[in-house]
């Protein structure tokens, strides 16, 4: 009984939190005993008939509560000594058992030693459990508190730069340009995003069913198009709308989106959906959505005109997502960096290849005669979309792995994955490798063996990309796997690759260096998940005209935007914007896309830009610039832009 009571209170706690106020006031400051001896004082108070849990219980997995900190260099001296002690009840949340617990104002004191330097100033977090004998929630808030003979940190006059006039560089070349994919291939992105759904299992089937349905409804031909074509823009419709979320919260954080495609958990999630998706498509089991969010939009839809017809548009949307949910999710992540209007747009293509041809069968029926008839075909497709899940899967983990440097998926094993991927798919399609509803004997296409033969191709140019090997740099996949300085065989695997010049990752460095050697500082903001960032690196940088100019003209340095390294606490600090808003800048990321978006206006990546050791722009900034003679006189015009300044 008291497993089941705290699994249900565990389970519940997110509701309990949305629907409660904090209960727990409370205010944190610091005493200095003497060099590096502190002392952390919290005072608390908490609202009438509350209590919070003073005692950490292993076999009811409570915690008791507790302060705690972000910092290597912080030890406890001593534990925690509460001011007045806590007291005990029998907790009838907990089967009347009896536990010490705090209410009213208390005072928890904690003594500290810090080694190394003192930060000026520090985050402390109280954690824990309060109830009041009916609503039980989670307690989790930080403070910061400040600690006397701190060193201040200095970064935070050198996020906003003096002399970048963007509307005014050395000299204009280089014209401003977003530095992601055009809107236009992003719409095609989704549209073929949305042919592949609509080839699946899900959707291909309710084709000549729903078209049927209106033509056979209908009072005459005119209605029946007309209806069509109201259900194919309803479809497009929903997708559309179902970016809008994103536009809202834009406004409220642009850099979110970036936050977004590199937050290392959301990439595991989705490393975790697609792994299930995959073993679904496998035909190990089936997904279904629970029938009453199906039914309730099934039910509208028999109301009739176009309310009837929109409410059938939702159905198939809703019904159908067990196969569109990972092409929707692959759509999110990966132009989530670019913004909302590219999301918007991508959904905008996934929603036209699903409408059109709903609309396009309710205007010509006896365009249906030639659709081929549903069958073993689909079963085919939606097996081989299960090995580009399981592929996909990795490449969400690679991300996660390469923001929180957790060394699990280096570059061998992520394609060594992807070789063995390679290698199923193949064997399933020539019919050696037998999948659930498979059967000994069963007949082999042309077409399954040519895409078998594709599989083995793309297996066998894999393998170069094991070996430290000049060949190792396999540039029809860049951006995929992960860089070539992320390696088993070490960071020194770029060299004779012509991938990666010497580069350094510290901008006040580069600014010392600019001064020193005379030299233009050429910024290179990155991120570890950035697929074009990589593309830069291995088909750009490494071309001998390009790779000579970064490394003998400028200062270059990367800023990598999704680095979630969390910064010495003595570099941490508050930054606020120019309208008043407040970020807590904790991770080497944190730093480097505030000051991208400060002063440069932009939150993608990657993105150029060329200064001196004074800060002053010496051309437009540019993006994602494939043409290697283009992004060469850029950098060209920007060494002519530095001369010109001196």
């Amino acid at each position: 009984m008291r497993s089941n009571t705290v699994f249900l209170l565990f389970f519940l706690l997110p509701l309990f939190c949305a629907a409660q106020d904090n209960p727990l006031q409370w205010e944190a400051g610091s005493k200095k005993n003497s060099a590096g001896s502190y002392t952390i004082t919290v005072k608390a108070s908490l609202a009438d008939k509350w209590h919070v849990y003073a005692d950490s219980i292993a076999d009811l997995e409570l915690g008791g509560l507790h302060i705690s900190w972000d910092y290597d260099n912080i030890q406890k001296n001593g534990e925690a000594i509460s001011s007045p002690a806590p007291a005990t009840i029998k907790d009838p949340v907990f089967e009347n058992r009896e536990l010490r617990v705090y209410t009213g104002n208390f005072t928890l004191t904690q003594n500290i030693n810090i080694t190394g330097d003192v930060p000026a100033s520090l985050k402390i977090a109280l954690h824990g459990f309060a109830s009041n004998n009916e609503a039980f929630i989670p307690l989790e808030e930080t403070k910061n508190v400040s600690f006397e003979g701190g060193v201040a940190p200095v970064e935070a006059s050198r996020i906003k730069l003096q002399g970048v006039d963007l509307k005014d560089p050395v000299l204009p070349c280089g014209e401003a340009q977003a530095s992601g994919q055009s809107l236009l291939t992003i719409f095609f992105l989704g549209l073929v995003g949305g042919v592949i759904a609509l080839l699946t299992p899900c959707v291909f089937p309710m084709i000549p069913v729903t078209v049927s349905f209106f033509t056979n409804r209908a009072s005459n031909k005119n209605q029946a198009i007309r209806n069509g074509v109201l259900y194919g823009f309803f479809i497009f419709l929903i997708y559309v709308l179902a970016s809008i979320p994103f536009h809202v919260i834009g406004n409220v954080q642009p850099e979110i989106f970036n936050n977004i495609s590199t937050n290392a958990w959301l990439n595991v999630f989705f490393f975790a959906v697609f792994i299930f998706f995959a073993v679904s498509f496998f035909g190990y089991f089936e997904i279904n959505l629970p029938a009453g969010i199906a039914g309730k939009a099934d039910a509208r839809s028999s109301l009739g005109s176009i309310s009837g017809i929109f409410f059938m548009a939702l159905t198939l949307v809703i019904v159908s997502f067990s196969c569109t949910g990972v092409i929707l999710g692959t759509l999110l992540v990966g132009t989530a960096s670019e913004g909302a209007w590219s999301l918007t747009t991508g959904m905008a293509g996934f929603g036209t290849a699903l409408a059109l041809p709903f609309a396009l069968f309710a205007m010509f029926p006896n365009w249906l005669k030639s659709l081929p008839k549903s069958g073993g075909w689909l079963d085919t497709v939606k097996k081989i979309l299960a090995f580009v899940e399981l592929a996909l899967a990795f490449k969400f983990l690679s991300n996660a792995d390469l923001v929180e440097h957790w060394g699990l998926l280096k570059r061998e094993v992520f394609i060594g994955i992807w070789l063995l991927i390679a290698l199923g798919m193949g064997c399933y399609l020539f019919g050696w490798l037998r999948l659930p509803h498979d059967y000994k004997g069963q007949k082999i296409s042309a077409a399954r063996k040519i895409l078998g033969v594709l599989a083995f191709i793309f297996a066998a140019y894999l393998v170069p990309g094991l070996t430290s090997s000049r060949y190792a740099n396999l540039k029809l996949l860049s951006g995929f796997p992960p860089p070539l300085s992320y390696s088993v065989y070490g960071k020194k695997n770029v060299l004779g690759k012509g991938v990666e010049p010497h580069v350094i990752n510290d901008y006040e460095k580069a600014v010392q260096l600019s001064a020193a050697q005379n030299k233009p500082i050429l910024i290179d903001f990155t991120g570890w998940a950035c697929v074009n960032c990589r593309k830069m690196e291995e088909q750009v940088w490494s071309r001998p005209e390009i790779s000579s100019l970064l490394t003998e003209k400028f200062i270059l340095v990367s800023l990598y935007v999704d680095d979630r390294k969390k910064l010495p606490a003595t570099e941490r600090f508050i930054y606020t914007f120019s309208d008043g808003k407040e970020k807590d800048i904790e991770t080497t990321g944190d730093k480097w896309a505030t000051f991208q978006s400060e002063n440069f206006g932009q939150s993608t990546q990657p993105l150029y830009v060329i200064l001196n050791h004074r800060g002053k722009l010496m051309t437009h900034p540019v993006g994602y610039t494939p043409n290697v003679k283009k992004y060469e006189d850029w950098l060209n015009c920007g060494l002519k832009a530095y001369a010109s300044d001196q």
